[in-house]
């Protein structure tokens, strides 16, 4: 049998193409409509409060230095008055514990608050819309825009939007890496053009990744690259509050007069606008039910709630709901009742035990640190009088931010004593090291290993005490 004959390319290439097609979704440009609204309000509540936090915070300063840093050289995390070293990675686990079950508990009473109000991407697209708006214009203008050919006129406009969006960027990236090293210092590197190389790599970095998310990519980062996206729906049950459009109140829509009765005609109170989409910074259509794109930033209830005021209907038709009492046609009280169930319950019990050891983890932490290490080099020797000798590194550590003095002991065995300094200054938020010479009588105790204990407390303050097990050798 003769085998068939090879495809031509001229007939794989469509082939290849209907694939393409059908596994590529081609992105609409999403052009969203201003809204103003209590909704509306709280969120640019929430942008001007965590800007206010974001670029303000690390102008502060706290005991002569930067109130927040993160400073990766001295490797010391400086938050207000506490000063965190590598070794305090138990307070960083909680933080980050404390941070996912909120996440859990906001998620499971009230859907995406986070994304809506709150996440870096929904703050600064609303930053980066609102420059946009006011130099291109509104909706309508900006879509006309776009659509005009290449002009001088297009091009300012175009180049002075995007000036702007960059030196917000910058700006931000800027201030991202001032967290991490002393601002100021930052501030003066920049302005005499001394830069080190990796500070221009993360303000560059931070900045223009800043300027593509919230300037070219918005919703594709909450669609397609963020994951929380993704793993919402698990954490959502019908008892969740969600942005919902009540289908049976809205049903059928339909263009209608406003003096027309429109139930006698079989219309529902949706008059199938379209704002609510307009208004959506994703592009999503709310009456088509929960969706995965929807981000929660309620934008579509302020725009719905304005056109039922003008249409003189209840407003509500898209509101804050759940599945249940869609349903069951719940009042506030009902849904109110139905928010304690056993996962919030759950996820708010995990979250007070960890806050609270957290809390008392913070309010009893001693401000003082010791490290015993042993010198390898003479494990056990015999001095005068038949003692027997053995040799330790004390790295004491300061973590207060006032000089102190400590007084060095031993204790454990009979007649333990140090045959070094008993005192050691330490600089504040600093490290000592202190060779610290352990001597016994050669009988105190049998031949081996034996436990004893290096004290170490402040002179000034007897409540700053520390006590550290280490092994003394008797040959």
């Amino acid at each position: 049998m003769n085998d068939p004959a090879p495809l031509s390319a001229a007939k794989i290439i469509p082939v290849v193409q209907e694939q393409e097609d059908t596994l590529y979704a081609v992105r609409q440009r999403i052009y969203p409509r201003a809204v103003s609204g209590r909704f509306a309000t709280w969120r640019w509540a929430l942008v001007w409060i965590t800007q206010a936090v974001f670029y303000g915070l690390c102008w502060f300063d706290w005991n002569g230095r930067q109130a927040v840093l993160f400073h990766l050289v001295e490797r010391k995390f400086y938050i207000f008055g506490w000063v965190f070293w590598p070794q305090d990675v138990f307070f960083l686990t909680l933080i980050l514990l404390i941070s996912a079950f909120s996440l859990f508990l906001f998620t499971a009473v009230a859907g995406r608050l986070w994304c809506g109000y709150a996440c870096p991407q929904t703050v600064y697209t609303e930053i980066f819309m609102w420059i946009e708006e006011k130099i291109e214009g509104d909706r309508p203008k900006r879509m006309k825009l776009d659509q005009q050919p290449k002009s001088a006129r297009k091009f300012r406009i175009k180049a002075t939007k995007h000036a702007a969006w960059i030196a917000v960027g910058l700006w931000t990236g800027f201030t991202f890496v001032g967290y991490f090293t002393p601002i100021r210092e930052l501030a003066g590197a920049v302005g005499n053009w001394t830069l080190g190389p990796w500070e221009t790599f993360w303000i560059l970095f931070y900045g223009f990744a800043t300027y593509g998310n919230a300037g070219f990519m918005r919703e594709q980062v909450c669609k397609y690259m963020c994951p929380y996206a993704r793993f919402q729906g698990v954490m959502f049950d019908p008892d969740t509050l969600t942005i919902t459009y009540d289908t049976e109140r809205g049903q059928p829509r339909g263009a209608r007069n406003k003096r027309l009765d429109y139930k006698a005609a079989g219309l529902g109170d949706c008059v199938d606008c379209g704002i609510c989409v307009q208004v959506c910074p994703t592009g999503i259509d709310i009456r088509d039910g929960l969706q995965y794109e929807c981000i929660g930033c309620a934008a579509c209830i302020d725009a719905c709630d304005q056109v039922m005021d003008k249409m003189s209907y209840p407003k509500g038709l898209i509101r804050y709901s759940t599945e249940n009492a869609i349903k069951e046609h719940w009042g506030r009280r009902e849904i109110l009742r139905h928010l304690m169930r056993p996962r919030t319950l759950v996820y708010t019990s995990i979250l007070s035990v960890v806050v609270v050891g957290f809390i008392y983890g913070l309010t009893t932490r001693i401000p003082l640190r010791v490290d015993v290490i042993r010198d390898r080099a003479t494990l056990a020797r015999e001095v005068e009088d038949g003692k027997i000798e053995n040799v330790f590194r004390l790295q004491v550590t300061n973590t207060a931010e006032e000089t102190r003095r400590f007084a060095l002991g031993v204790s454990g065995l009979d007649k333990i004593d140090l045959a070094s300094d008993r005192m050691v200054e330490v600089p504040p938020a600093s490290t000592r090291s202190v060779i610290a010479r352990v001597v016994a009588p050669g009988d105190s105790a049998g031949h081996g290993s034996h436990p004893i204990f290096f004290e170490v407390k402040a002179t000034e303050h007897q409540d700053v005490f520390v006590r550290e097990k280490a092994s003394f050798l008797l040959p």
